[in-house]
Formats: structure tokens, sequence, C-alpha cells
């Protein structure tokens, strides 16, 4: 009996472990609290397939995916037919994919692609890979040369190509840095009459001289079989390609600014213990980086620099440089006209300006080519013929903006452009018409053509393989939609393959005939699909990623509305409403980031963190509303460009609108809207509370933009101009010339190692509210966070100060005693 009682023990002992390890059904989410939603996504909502590409062969689809809720993606794998389950590719295997960029060929037989620094050469009929280069040193920049024969690839800021037929190797470009060194000869007169008396003096020196001279020559004779050194001082060379005809090697020249001052920012809590300055950038109107086009003609055994002069339009300047010879126009307060006293007044010179340029792409018969030319202040985009043998642009498009040239599929760079396959027409997307479309120029006699036209954008335009159709991404039926097309190849009507409401990132096979699309609704994070690449085809789920405990939430479908803005413009926004609203009740605004981002659509947001949390808030009441503010993507040039000069102009009057739209329509009271918003929405978020504070009762800044004058080159510059050139701009535009209008609770956070909005531009500003006597105000800091947060802890302490900021300051008649409420942080 005993023997039985210890054998019974054992094994209870032995299956306690296993009973416990059995998983309990999954727990529903329940009601949202700021715990629950900020933790890491990976851990409980589900990560998103993303990168998606296909394998060279077609048979398998390869993105990045996390199911496992791993610290950090892994490489999947899935066959387009959906019949197995999705495969994580291992490490081993993992070393024998090609990459998944590259070039190909013309008849895209042939890959070429960069992996690990070394070049490599993928045969797509048989799928055998050739290694190309195996050095210590980078390759980098593979392409096919001479029409397919060779291959390049650039070195140490060197040109080589190499021969598939016979695996030789050749060095195509020889730079130099510094001035080229002379030929022993002195320049001076006393230095040449004591080289002539040494020489006539002495046998030995004469010898000397001779036995130089003659190595000289056998150089002289060997360099010919060699590329010309080219000597480029201190500049930096990028972009070199070989012509098809192998006659020139063009390439990008750069010049650094001799001297630029880089913002520090210190990182106090490090594994070191001791603070250590990150180096991050300049500020905006800094010198920049000058470009010119090099040509080296390999025939002529000779360089040039390609000049600009014909450009028209060269020598025009900004319209905006004429009001600085009137008085300003657009009311100021005190503060704001102030730091405008220092405007230059005097007459701009008719300089030219200086350009970038992009290119030269080269048509596949290897007979002509064109440049994309952009001035550097980007208010002119030319496009131009080029012929290298005659040093000589020729004018085939130009767009002029003076605001700043951007938009889908055009960019800040060469843009999305191309030759049509009669290599007589070159392809580009431009905004003539105020919404990017897609444009075809014949560059024999400069005769243009819009292939679509409309008030939505192409925001991707690619040829298929075959050249005989175009492959389009727009949002033709609705701003809020991301639908694919077809359209023949000379334009004409917009064939859409996808039908389903929200957005549709669509990837072709390599024969055309498949597309894994990546879709996501309003409500639903993004998955992978495949379907047929024609219209109707039935969309097949491949990935499933979002957990039970998300998915248990009943999470809403916010409404899209528009605002009528008080210039007559239709503004788009998500709009989230209580079931059971009462009567004068809260609402809170948010203010998207970026500037040129669109949020009022119908796929899942990337704030999908404020989109939880929105959520919450109408869990208590309130109501919410999410606008897509003028600069907001989505809506063409207008839009776009709707902010310039003036941020916190009408991107501000937006919001004041909408606030006003709440009142009237959705029955909120005036005197309980509170405003929030992260990077540009943190910025507008000051901006509300120092100039709308009648309107906005409580505001959040996250990670703000304070000073406009302190913040990067690349951005500001575009939609401000410099501010030496434009003080007006940033003047008006800049949050800490406004600090006195402060009157609602202001809660501002803020990370401090952030190398994008410096957590300076904070500190000025605090030190601004200290100096003007402000008490309702509170900031909270965040020591290892960059602008980005990271950490869910981070996160979550962010949101529950936003949480008691609205909650202390909207719900209650009165604010709760003791300051404003907005938080706990330091100040």
């Amino acid at each position: 009996m005993m023997h039985q009682l210890r054998l019974l023990g054992l094994l209870l002992a032995v299956s306690a472990p296993a009973l416990a390890q059995t998983p309990a059904a999954p727990a529903a989410l329940g009601p949202l609290t700021v715990d629950k939603i900020m933790r890491d996504p990976a851990q409980w909502l589900g990560t998103a397939p993303s990168s998606v590409y296909w394998s060279e062969d077609g048979r398998r689809i390869l993105f990045n995916w996390n199911p496992d809720k791993n610290r950090r993606d892994s490489l999947y794998q899935v066959a387009p037919t959906g019949s197995a389950t999705p495969r994580k590719v291992s490490w081993r295997e993992q070393r024998t994919l090609p990459a998944s960029t590259g070039e190909y060929d013309a008849s895209y037989t042939r890959k070429v692609y960069e992996k690990d620094g070394d070049i490599y050469l993928l045969d797509l009929k048989t799928q055998k890979t050739r290694r190309i280069t195996n050095t210590a040193e980078r390759e980098t920049e593979p392409n096919f040369a001479l029409r397919g024969k060779l291959v390049s690839y650039v070195r140490s800021q060197n040109l080589y190509t190499w021969d598939p037929a016979t695996g030789e190797t050749t060095q195509r470009s020889d730079f130099r840095k510094g001035s080229k060194p002379s030929n022993g000869q002195p320049n001076d007169k006393s230095e040449r009459y004591l080289r002539a008396q040494q020489l006539a003096l002495f046998e030995v020196i004469r010898q000397k001289d001779q036995d130089r001279q003659a190595r000289e020559r056998q150089q002289k004779a060997l360099a010919k079989l060699r590329p010309k050194a080219i000597y480029i001082g201190q500049q930096q060379v990028s972009n070199l390609q070989l012509s098809p005809d192998g006659r020139y090697v063009t390439y990008t020249l750069m010049q650094e600014p001799s001297s630029e001052k880089v913002a520090l920012v210190p990182s106090f809590v490090t594994a070191s213990g001791f603070t250590e300055d990150i180096s991050t950038r300049t500020k905006v109107g800094a010198p920049q980086t000058a470009y010119e086009l090099g040509m080296y003609d390999v025939a002529r055994d000779t360089t040039f620099v390609l000049g600009y002069r014909e450009l028209k339009g060269l020598d025009e300047q900004p319209a905006y440089r004429k009001e600085y010879q009137l008085p300003a126009k657009a009311p100021m307060p005190a503060d704001s006209a102030k730091a405008a006293a220092t405007a230059k007044k005097e007459k701009p010179a008719n300089e030219l300006r200086r350009v970038q340029p992009f290119g030269p792409f080269w048509s596949e018969d290897g007979q002509r080519a064109f440049l994309v030319v952009r001035s550097t202040d980007n208010k002119d985009r030319w496009i131009v013929a080029l012929d290298p043998a005659a040093q000589k642009i020729t004018l085939l498009d130009r767009q002029r903006d003076e605001a700043w040239i951007n938009g889908p599929g055009i960019g800040y760079g060469a843009g999305n452009v191309g030759w049509l396959p009669d290599n007589r027409r070159v392809w580009f997307q431009s905004e003539e018409t105020g919404y990017s479309h897609l444009y075809t120029v014949d560059v024999t006699n400069g005769q243009k053509k819009a292939l679509t036209s409309g008030k939505f954008e192409i925001q991707k335009a690619q040829l298929s393989r075959d050249q005989k159709t175009w492959y389009l991404s727009a949002n033709a039926t609705h701003p809020g939609e991301q639908h694919f097309y077809h359209m023949r190849l000379d334009g004409g009507p917009l064939q859409q393959i996808t039908t389903r409401t929200g957005a549709n990132e669509v990837t072709v096979s390599p024969d055309g005939k498949t597309l894994a699309v990546r879709y996501s609704y309003a409500t639903k994070p993004w998955e992978l699909f495949v379907m047929d690449n024609k219209a109707g085809a039935k969309m097949r789920q491949l990935t499933h990623s979002t957990t039970p405990e998300f998915e248990s939430y009943p999470w809403r479908d916010p409404e899209i509305v528009t605002i009528k803005a008080r210039d007559g413009a239709d503004v788009y926004a998500r709009l989230y409403r209580p079931a059971n609203a009462v009567a004068q009740g809260p609402a809170v605004v948010f203010v998207h980031g970026a500037g040129y981002l669109q949020n009022a659509h119908k796929w899942w947001s990337q704030y999908f963190r404020e989109y939880m949390f929105h959520n919450l808030l109408v869990d208590k009441g309130y109501t919410v509303l999410d606008i897509d503010y003028r600069g907001s993507a989505g809506y063409g040039r207008d839009v776009r460009t709707g902010i310039y000069r003036y941020m916190g102009g009408k991107d501000l009057t937006d919001h004041v609108d909408g606030a006003k739209l709440l009142t009237e329509k959705y029955g909120v009271s005036a005197q309980r809207i509170g405003i929030y918003g992260g990077s540009y929405g943190g910025f507008i978020t000051l901006m509300a509370m120092f100039t709308q504070p009648d309107v906005f009762r409580a505001g959040a800044a996250l990670r703000s933009v304070t000073d406009w004058a302190h913040y990067n080159h690349g951005y500001t510059d575009n939609i401000l101009n410099e501010p030496y050139n434009d003080s007006l701009a940033y003047a008006r535009s800049s949050p800490i010339n406004y600090a006195s209008g402060l009157k609602g609770a202001l809660l501002m956070c803020h990370g401090m190692v952030d190398t994008n909005v410096h957590f300076q531009d904070i500190v000025r500003l605090s030190q601004r509210l200290i100096e003007l006597k402000k008490e309702n105000w509170e900031l909270a800091v965040y020591p290892v966070e960059d602008h980005g947060f990271v950490e869910p802890s981070s996160w979550t302490d962010e949101y529950k100060r936003i949480l008691k900021l609205f909650e202390t300051n909207l719900k209650p008649a009165e604010p709760a005693s003791g300051g404003s409420g907005a938080g706990t942080g330091a100040r």
C-alpha cells in the first residue's frame, strides 16, 4: 500500500509541470487602459508582414514577419498558391539567397546585385549564381554596361567592369585626391635659372635628369593603356556610370562646405557611465554641398564639367524676395515682429542659382540620354536631353513651383523617370495640373503628352517587364484609398485590379501573372494576400498576424468626414464618436506628424498606438477628430504646399475650423476641447495653445519643433526658405515667438537623445516660459528615447500623462486645484 502511494505521488509530481504548461484560453482584452495598449505590440497585437518580394523564379513570396513574438522580425517564405503555412527561412538558407534588390539586363535573363559588399551575377534561366568579387574592400552600385556585355561596379570611388566571357576586370576611372603634381619644371624665374645652371655645370645631374625623362616617357606610354588620372582636390565622387558605347565615364562631384557647425546631442544614460555626445546635423541655412556633373571622354582622354547657364529660368529669383521691398503683410505679435526685425530690405541680386544634376539616364539602344536637374532651392526641376560629345543640354520640360517641388513619384531627387521602349520618349511624373500624373516627352521634337489626368494622384508607376502595360498605384476612387491599376502604354482609361476598400500595396511576380498584396483596412492591420493579376480576381490570405487578445476588442471604424475650411477648401478627417455621447461633452483633436503625411484614410494607421488611444478616449466619452490638415499628403499640390512660408497658418486654422465643426454639428462643448500630437503635431499643438487659447483648453505637445530656425535644412528650407533670406516666415512660424499667449494647461514631452528635433528645442522654450512667468505647463523628459519612442515603458508613461491632462482639464466643471493637472513631469 505504501508502495502504491509513493508511485501515485511520483506520477503526480511528474504530471504537474505538464498540466501547468497547458496553454489557457486567450484572455479577452477587456476595458482599454494605457498600460494594455502601450505594451510591446509584438507581444499582444501581432507583427504585420513587411518588405515583401518575390523569389526570382516566382515560386515563393518572401517577407519579414514575427509570429513567434521574438525581439526582431525574421525572413519568411510562402508559396503563392497558399497551400502551405509560411515558413521561416533559416540563416543558412538566407546566405544562399540572392539580394532582393539589384539590376536586370534588358531581356530580364540576368540580374546583378551586391551582397555583403561583393558583387554577384544571377542567371535567371538556370538560377545559377557567379561571384564576381571577393575582396576585403566593399563593391557597390552593380549594373550592366556596354548594352549588357559587361558588369560594372564601384570600388573606392572608382568604376570597374567585369567581362563574364573572359573573367577580365578593367578599371575604368582613376580619381585621385589632391592636385595634379607638377612635371618637375620650376615655375619661378630664379628657380629656372638655377636649374639650367646645375644642368650646365654637372654631368651627373644631366644624366640623372635624362634618366628621369626616359622613365616619364615610358610611364606616359603605359598610361595610355590605363584610365586618365583625374585629380579632384577634396571633392567626393558618386554616381559613376559607363555610357552604353563605352566612350564616357560620367560622375557627380560633391564639394562639402569648408566649415559646418554640427549640433551635438548629449546622451546621459549610457553603458559607460559617462555623458556621451552624439554628433547630429547642421541647422537650416548652413552651407550645403555643391554638385557638378563631370564627364571623362575616353576617346579624347579629357575631362569636362557640364554647365547649365542656358537653362531657362536659372536666374529667376523666388517671388517671396519681392516682399522684402515692402512692409510685412502678415500680422505678428510683438515677440514675432521683434524676431523679424533683422529682415533684409535690399533688392536681391539677379544671380544664377545653384543646381544638382541627376543621371544621365541612357536609352536602351544607347543613342540618347537625359538628365534631371534641380535647383538647390527646390523651386525648379528641368528635364534636359544630353549630348555629351557637344557638351550640350536641351530643355525637354520645366516644372516651376514658387513653393517647392515634391509629390508622389517626384520627391527631392530624380524622381520616377525612364525611357519608353521606342528609345525616343522619356516618361516622368509632374504636378503640373496640381496633382502628380504621368507624362511623356519626345526628345526629337519636344512634344509632351499627359498619360493620366484627374483630381487624384499617381502614387507609384512602373512598366511591366514586357513594356506593354503600365502598373500604377493611385487614389482615384477616394483620397483615403489606394488601389492597383493597369493602363495601356500610350495612356487611356485606368483598369482597376484591386477592389477591397483600404490600401493595397502590390508586388508583381516575375512572370507578371500574380500579385502579392499587402492589404489593410482601418480596423485591420496589414496582412499578406495573393491574387491573379487581373480585374475581379479573388484575394487569398497568406498570413494571420493579429492575436486573439487584440481581436477580442471591437475596434472602431472611424468615419471619414470633410471640414469646410474658412477659405472654402475641403479638409478630410477621421471622426471617432461615443455610442451614447452626452450633450456638451469633451473632445480631443489629434494632429499627425511629419507634415507631409496622410492619416485620414481607410487603412491601418501607422499611428496605431494613437488609434488605440482614441478608442480608449471614446470609451471614456470623448469625441476624437484626426485631421489631414494643409500640408498633408494624398490631396495634391495645393494642399501639400498650403503651409509655404507660414507653418501655423492654414494648417492651424484647419484645426480651429475642425473644433468649430465639433461644437456646431456633434454637440461638443466649446470649453472642453483638447489637442495633442507629436513632432509636427507637437508644433501645431504649441501654436494652438499659444495663439488660439480660447479654442483649446489643454494640449500635449510631444517631441515638438519650437523654433524652425533650429531645425534641419533639407525639410525646413523648402517650406520657409533660409532664415537669413526670409526671416518673416520664420518669425511667424515659430511657437517660441508666441509663448506669451499661453492660457490653458500645457504638457510637453521630449526624448533627451532626440537626434531629429533636438532636446535643446524644448529646453529653450521652457526657459522662455519661465521668463514669461507662465505656471500652467509641465515638461516630462525621457532620458533614453530618440525622436520615435521605442520602450513600452516610455510610451506608457507619456500616454498616462496625456490622459491625466485631458481627464483633469476637460472632464470636470472646474480644473483640479494645485496647478494645471498636466502631469508630474520635471519642469
